[in-house]
């Protein structure tokens, strides 16, 4: 009912939060085209260097429920991109599995992306009831399947490629899928074998257009 919004940064980076939108930067967000529908809701506008950020959604006052962080690159013609992003939280079964959108830019050329669904490999850093199997969809804006994978070894060759790439990951009951997509709207579904649950990690891998 009330989220609050902080993104923490490398080093000596000063972390930034924020309550209701309005309270800082107001006219900045309104002016973007994407100010939240909710005075209640949170809202950062940052000029950032390259680097790895996190946002972190917390309820005021403990509260709990289901919540969306989304992140905007308001300066799609720089150098820098969203090369890489990634969502942590508890998978459960039926409507309330883990729920990862992403677009892809207006280039106009297609991009190549890995898509990994982690779970077991958090229990080896401290994360306590990780999701024991991870499966991953990969659908396009309508809904439709373009890829689907339960255990990442399962396909010789997008396994080579995935490896091939550096991201390959630690455990192989863990999901990944690699796909060639033109500019759009995407999401990846990750859920439990099983109708297990737990918490667990959806990445998106930008690898960059295919010449």
């Amino acid at each position: 009912m009330d989220p609050r919004l902080e993104v923490h940064g490398p080093g000596t980076f000063t972390a930034i939060s924020n309550d209701n939108w309005k309270d800082t930067d107001a006219a900045a967000i309104q002016a973007t085209g994407i100010p939240p529908a909710n005075d209640l809701e949170s809202a950062i506008l940052a000029t950032l260097p390259p680097g790895a950020y996190t946002a972190i959604m917390t309820g005021k006052g403990n509260a709990s429920g289901v919540a969306v962080v989304e992140v905007y690159d308001l300066s799609q013609t720089d150098s820098a991109k969203l090369a890489n992003m990634s969502t942590r939280a508890f998978v459960s079964t039926g409507d309330n599995i883990l729920i990862a959108g992403f677009v892809l830019g207006e280039s106009g050329a297609d991009d190549r992306i890995v898509v990994r669904g982690v779970g077991p490999s958090l229990s080896d850093a401290g994360v306590a009831n990780a999701l024991a199997d991870p499966t991953l969809e990969l659908r396009d804006l309508n809904g439709a399947l373009i890829a689907a994978n339960n255990n990442w070894r399962d396909n010789p060759a997008t396994a080579d490629e995935i490896s091939a790439a550096g991201l390959a990951p630690t455990n192989s009951l863990e999901a990944a899928i690699t796909a060639t997509l033109p500019p759009g709207v995407y999401t990846a579904l990750l859920s439990g074998g099983n109708d297990s649950s737990g918490i667990g990690v959806v990445e998106v891998y930008d690898r960059g257009e295919m010449p």
